[in-house]
């Protein structure tokens, strides 16, 4: 090993006891010791430090936000080994995980309308509100079809989870087998607007319900150490402006006490400024986009020091099995 190296241990081995020996050094060496070390956990695999996970909440159109959160994380390269997500964080997980890049995760969100993952037609508006006939989601499920050609969970390229709700037991159900689109549709099925989705036995609605932000999911998958985009609505400021928008508020309140459990379950939070878009303003996905750029820029090199500290352990392990056998 070498005097440099042995140096980059002692210090890194200090900040993980908390011996203040970090403290000691000037701003330089202090950057010069994150740079080295950050290089090392980019580049090791998982069994050489711990193994991430990103979790996306859900948000309706909000969600998109995931996407910009998306492109700073790989930008910077952050290790992602696993993906879950509910509701919109489970469709643009699933993208993710299935293999697509930022920027083709960029150009699909910023087409998106509201009218063109679901049946949100006037008509069928008219037919929910005065026949109180539900409206099919059947729409989301083709469009994630074609995205992914049709993949199933055991495809991916990052091991992936999603997370719906049984409506008649209240139970979470947390997808990680079969064919990705029923399922992706199944955790964004918005209950009261949208037929519950009959599947594995199952009478399925949105996972935001009982599942905002699913870190459970990730440990499932085997995540050690998650990082989360919250992109939870703004409810001092929300003045919903139509029954469905109303509805969309209860369901997000409701989610937002859940989460609060889940928000000290992370490692890391993400936090786009997103809470005044609402599930109609598909005009601001770009805006959306652009502030999950910023908060994760933001919030980066708070994250990347907390995996840094949480896989110390075994990168020094490592270190010290390769000077041992160098010897």
């Amino acid at each position: 090993m070498t005097r440099r190296r042995s140096a980059l241990v002692l210090a890194a081995w200090a900040a993980l006891t908390s011996v203040r020996v970090v403290a000691a050094l000037d701003l330089s060496a202090d950057a010069l010791l994150h740079d080295h070390l950050w290089r090392e956990i980019r580049s090791a695999p998982a069994n050489r430090r711990m193994k991430t996970g990103l979790v996306l909440s859900a948000g309706s159109l909000r969600g998109a936000a995931h996407v910009g959160v998306i492109k700073v994380l790989e930008n910077a390269g952050f290790p992602i080994d696993v993906v879950a997500g509910t509701s919109m964080g489970a469709v643009v997980g699933a993208m993710y995980a299935g293999g697509k890049t930022p920027e083709e995760l960029w150009k699909i969100a910023s087409t998106i309308k509201v009218e063109n993952g679901n049946d949100l037609s006037s008509r069928r508006l008219i037919s929910l509100l005065f026949w109180d006939r539900l409206l099919s989601s059947e729409n989301t499920e083709k469009m994630i079809r074609l995205q992914l050609k049709g993949m199933r969970f055991d495809q991916t390229r990052k091991p992936f989870a999603c997370v719906s709700m049984d409506l008649y037991t209240g139970e979470s159900i947390i997808f990680r087998d079969g064919e990705l689109a029923p399922a992706v549709r199944a955790s964004m099925n918005l209950p009261g607007i949208f037929q519950p989705l009959e599947y594995r036995h199952r009478y399925l609605v949105d996972g935001g319900v009982v599942d905002y932000i699913p870190v459970d999911a990730a440990r499932l998958l085997g995540a050690e150490w998650t990082v989360a985009s919250i992109t939870e609505t703004d409810f001092a400021s929300a003045r919903p402006k139509s029954v469905l928008e109303a509805l969309e508020q209860v369901i997000d309140i409701r989610g937002s006490y859940l989460s609060r459990l889940q928000r000290k379950q992370a490692n890391a939070l993400i936090e786009p400024a997103v809470g005044d878009i609402g599930m109609f303003d598909d005009f601001r996905i770009p805006e959306a986009m652009e502030k999950g750029v910023i908060a994760a820029a933001r919030a980066l090199n708070s994250a990347e020091d907390s995996l840094i500290l949480a896989s110390l352990p075994k990168m020094i392990g490592g270190w010290t099995s390769a000077a041992g056998g160098a010897r």
